[in-house]
Order: C-alpha cells, then sequence, then structure tokens
C-alpha cells in the first residue's frame, strides 16, 4: 500500500505557502535554513514553504553527478576559491552563479498526496510555464534533471525528500555569465547550460521572472494562501515581510 493511502489526503488550498524572495545567500546557509524550514513543515504539515535566492559561485555534485563532470582543474578551482560540495540531493553537478534563481520547495509531500514523479513533473512544468511567458519554449529532456532549450540545459532538478518533506530543488539561468558554465556540466552528456536572458535575445528583469514563477508555482500547486516573506531570522536581524492572497 502507497504511503499516501495511509495519510489523509487534504487539498493544497487547505495547505499555507510561506514564500521567502531573499537575495544572494551562502550555499551553507541556505542549506541551513531548508533544514530548519524541512523542521518545522514536518511537524507542521498544514504548511508548505518555497525560498527563492541566488548563491554566491560554489558547485554542487548531486547522487547522479560525478568530479567528471567537473571540468576545472583542482589548481584553478582553488585559485578561483570556489568549494565543491556533495549533497544529498538528485540530479547532477551544479555550478552556482549570481544571476541563476535557486528554487527551494519545502512541501509536505503525502498531505498534498503528490509521489515523487507528481512532485518532479509539476516543478519541470512550472519552469517550463515561466520560460514559456518570456517567449522560450522549453521542454523537459530526457534526463529527468535537466529542462531544455534548443537542446541545451536551462534548468537543472534536483531534489530530496526527508519524511516526505521535499527540500532542495531546482536552478533556473536567468541572467548568469555563461562562460564558466561551459566548464561543470550537469550530466556526462550534456552541452553547456544556456540562460533565459540568452534564448530571449534581450535583457530581462529578475523580480519580474521570480514574479512569474510564484504565479505558476501556486498554479500548479494548487496553493489557496500565500504569505511573503523578504528575510528570514535565521539568516540575521533584518525582517521584512508582506502577505497576499492567490486567487482560488
Amino acid at each position: 500500500m502507497s504511503v499516501f493511502a495511509r495519510a489523509p489526503l487534504e487539498s493544497a488550498g487547505d495547505t499555507a505557502l510561506q514564500a521567502y524572495l531573499l537575495g544572494s545567500v551562502e550555499f551553507e546557509a541556505a542549506l541551513a535554513l531548508q533544514r530548519q524550514l524541512v523542521y518545522h513543515v514536518a511537524g507542521a504539515r498544514d504548511r508548505a514553504a518555497l525560498v527563492l535566492c541566488e548563491h554566491p559561485p560554489a558547485i554542487t555534485v548531486g547522487r547522479q553527478g560525478s568530479r567528471a563532470h567537473i571540468l576545472y582543474e583542482p589548481e584553478e578551482l582553488c585559485s578561483l576559491r570556489w568549494r565543491v560540495r556533495w549533497v544529498n540531493r538528485g540530479g547532477g553537478c551544479l555550478l552556482h552563479l549570481p544571476g541563476q534563481m535557486a528554487i527551494y520547495p519545502i512541501l509536505p509531500l503525502d498531505r498534498l498526496a503528490l509521489g515523487l514523479q507528481d512532485y518532479l513533473n509539476r516543478l519541470r512544468q512550472v519552469l517550463i510555464d515561466v520560460l514559456a511567458d518570456f517567449s522560450v519554449p522549453a521542454a523537459a529532456g530526457p534526463d529527468s534533471a535537466d529542462v531544455y532549450v534548443g537542446g541545451r540545459p536551462v534548468a537543472h532538478l534536483g531534489v530530496a525528500v526527508r519524511e516526505w518533506v521535499s527540500y532542495f530543488g531546482a536552478a533556473l539561468n536567468v541572467y548568469p555569465d555563461l562562460e564558466p558554465l561551459r566548464k561543470v556540466r550537469t550530466s556526462p552528456a550534456a552541452l553547456p547550460m544556456t540562460s533565459l536572458e540568452r534564448e530571449r535575445r534581450g535583457p530581462l528583469r529578475a523580480a519580474l521572472v521570480r514574479e512569474r514563477l510564484l504565479e505558476h508555482f501556486v498554479a500548479r500547486f494548487g496553493f489557496g494562501r500565500l504569505s511573503l516573506f523578504f528575510h528570514h531570522p535565521a539568516l540575521g536581524s533584518r525582517v521584512g515581510t508582506g502577505t497576499v492572497n492567490s486567487r482560488p
């Protein structure tokens, strides 16, 4: 019997989504924040969280990744002061850079009656919807970890689940420097990553991309209540919040 069949099924409309719209956050700090949010959501499954931020340069390697996918020599990484960190998520290698949106949903999958594949499919479709808003046609790749535009990955998915609460998530290239991404491959067969700005052939505002992503995320997962926060106490003392209610 499925774990979901044993749990009382609720609609996402009964679950409150707390969205944290942050700026640049060190990867380790973002990971610590996710762990705290997973703990809170696991203990109160009528809530969910979404963290949107970006990271200074760092390389993470997921369960399908390998050091062989990183084409930088160890001496180069040392000179750049880029740390390589192995993490407990799906997906492959990922170079985090400014201009790349990190998307970390902390969702109670059992309460939302979502299996892992359904969750991945919805998260991937959110990214495809966002790209379509900017007239960039995208599609899921043969390896379920990437979203592609014209044969090149523009977003990478890598999720983890603890006590049926999701964390990690996806990274969408909005306007990062693409040159360093040529030397870190998300999978052995993947071409170098592209970006929304490159494929759109023009500049765009990150705030607008973030706004569209929030709209599609709420719609795809069916949340009825959305609270916006522009800081989290775990990251320091500065606090800013706002609250909006999504349409049914």
